[in-house]
């Protein structure tokens, strides 16, 4: 169960405070208010070793996300993100998004073909499928994927994916769990509209309907959507408004705390992920 509250075990320091125990961390409530005495007391603490953590700071030191209840939108544009030091490092990643992507989509190539070939054994169908996702400040753009579902598998309207989901064919489960289907997606990579690192992009069926139920889940089109994410490295397939406000946790964390280092963090994550045939599936429950 990915509930951050239960994970965690705040204790009330204000009596602590004025003995002698020295503890590991200190979380601080916004709306607490330090007077003199207890601002004595915790520069004390921070001389003999404790760590002083903001609710937030202690969320992206502890568990590497940052949830969205504990943003402040109008601090949030203060971020790594936009700041003009960043630009190398954007130029950086366009240039590895396109070196990289050749290599994925060059090497790739016999496996995606022998995939076609197995799709269409399966059913006669279409081999590919597009949908429309969102993209850089809500941009809409196209992905092409490896199609894994039944010919009519939205015939009643799009849906998330479930366990077991009865509309995924037998090649289907295959392609969806070695993450073959996605690599059609280098496409739109090599083109500029994607990233191979960033939040992965969702569609505008979704997307209104989750910026209308989760606050702030719009700032996670300030960034490139990608091909993988640090939400995609860090919790399991996500198929519900719930599971898209902890991994919106995790896109907040990448967006703010964004780094190259940070992407080759979650490259090489992602590899580890794909032979281990983990998270391609929503979760039980």
């Amino acid at each position: 169960e990915y509930n951050f509250r239960q994970r965690i075990r705040f204790k009330d320091l204000s009596s602590s405070l004025k003995t002698n125990e020295i503890p590991d961390q200190v979380v601080i409530s916004k709306n607490y208010f330090i007077d003199i005495a207890e601002n004595k007391i915790l520069r004390n603490l921070l001389s003999r070793g404790a760590k002083i953590f903001s609710i937030p700071k202690w969320f992206e030191f502890e568990l590497n996300c940052l949830p969205v209840e504990y943003i402040e939108r109008e601090n949030f544009v203060d971020t790594k993100i936009f700041s003009n030091n960043k630009h190398i490092e954007f130029r950086l990643k366009r240039s590895g998004d396109i070196f990289v992507g050749l290599v994925i989509l060059i090497v790739s190539f016999p496996i995606i073909l022998i995939s076609c070939l197995l799709i269409w054994i399966n059913d006669k169908g279409p081999v590919f499928y597009s949908q429309k996702r969102e993209g850089l400040f809500k941009e809409e753009i196209k992905i092409i994927k490896l199609r894994t579902m039944k010919i009519d598998a939205e015939k009643n309207g799009p849906e998330w994916a479930k366990n077991n989901d009865k509309r995924i064919t037998y090649i289907g489960n295959i392609l969806r769990r070695s993450r073959i289907d996605e690599l059609p997606q280098i496409i739109s990579v090599i083109k500029g509209e994607m990233s191979l690192i960033g939040p992965r992009p969702e569609r505008p069926e979704f997307n209104k309907k989750l910026n209308k139920s989760i606050p702030n889940y719009y700032l996670r089109n300030y960034i490139k959507p990608g091909l993988s994410g640090w939400a995609q490295v860090n919790y399991p397939y996500g198929a519900s408004i719930k599971d898209s406000m902890n991994k919106l946790s995790y896109d907040l964390f990448y967006i703010k705390n964004y780094s190259i280092w940070l992407d080759i963090l979650i490259f090489f994550k992602t590899i580890k992920l794909i032979f281990n045939g983990k998270g391609a599936t929503p979760k039980n429950g």
